[in-house]
């Protein structure tokens, strides 16, 4: 199996690993570096559970294959938050019982910080269309919208 070093940023660390040439920056973030709040759902691209931002964009991190990974910059849910320290969108999916199963919860806060970032008070359209590469199985989105509205600071929909 044919390798190679990449050097990159990962939440604001520093990073130069000699990796195969064929794995994903899913596999690079899970196995190598040990970071797994990024969920490996699909490995297709349809989910979105791996949705990390890469170079800014959000992007599903199992259809990034190693040689693309090299001088970028990376930030996963670790990146965003923590356990002690969470982030004002990862409080308000709490408050609002956005997070069920969980499973998903990583890729739709990473979604949601980008959109956020990008658009301080989205619309209702606007929140659809970011989140729509994120599927939930539990919730019905009703709750995720309102953890989204929520942490904009805006009226929560209707329950």
């Amino acid at each position: 199996m044919k390798e190679m070093n990449i050097s990159f940023s990962l939440n604001g660390k520093d990073y130069s690993l000699n990796v195969p040439t064929n794995i994903t920056l899913l596999q690079i973030v899970r196995e190598i570096t040990g970071l797994t709040g990024t969920k490996k759902g699909c490995d297709k691209g349809e989910c979105g559970a791996c949705t990390v931002l890469f170079n800014g964009v959000t992007a599903n991190s199992c259809l990034i294959i190693a040689p693309q990974v090299d001088g970028s910059v990376i930030t996963t849910i670790e990146g965003i938050g923590t356990v002690k320290n969470p982030h004002p969108i990862q409080k308000a999916f709490v408050e609002e019982g956005a997070v069920q199963c969980g499973f998903c919860t990583p890729g739709i806060v990473v979604s949601t910080y980008d959109l956020l970032n990008k658009k301080p008070k989205p619309t209702d359209n606007e929140i659809r269309e970011a989140l729509s590469g994120n599927l939930c199985r539990c919730t019905g989105y009703i709750k995720i919208f309102n953890a989204v509205r929520k942490a904009s600071g805006e009226e929560k929909l209707g329950r």
